[in-house]
């Protein structure tokens, strides 16, 4: 089995890498929980309307969303205690990577779909 991931930003438009990625995270075996408070289903998967709706415990947070939406959901984030929070390219916040660090939670500015393409994920 592999890892619970959020996909923070999760979106139903197939052209936008987020929902690229909740596609590719599910067929390498990943429980995927796409984040959108705005969306209740993605291609028949529930949509978690905030980050405490996601079952824990959570492995990993995908971040896609700019760094002024996804700052103010710090604290969130920090509550969901993930293992570690990617920061997909757009999304890199220095702010918001310094206040998970001190959390103790690992970050990293990285591409999920680069990461699962090449096997690094």
């Amino acid at each position: 089995m592999g890892e619970r991931v959020a996909v923070l930003g999760a979106s139903d438009d197939p052209a936008r890498m987020s929902n690229v990625a909740l596609h590719r995270l599910a067929a390498a075996g990943h429980a995927v929980v796409p984040v959108n408070p705005n969306l209740e289903r993605i291609d028949g998967a529930t949509v978690a309307p905030s980050l405490a709706d996601v079952p824990q415990p959570l492995d990993t947070i995908t971040v896609y969303l700019r760094p002024e939406l996804a700052e103010p959901l710090a604290d969130a984030m920090i509550a969901a205690r993930p293992r570690r929070v990617i920061f997909n390219p757009g999304a890199e916040s220095p702010a918001l990577r310094a206040r998970l660090e001190a959390a103790g939670i690992r970050t990293q500015w990285d591409c999920t779909l680069v990461l699962l393409r090449t096997h690094r994920y």
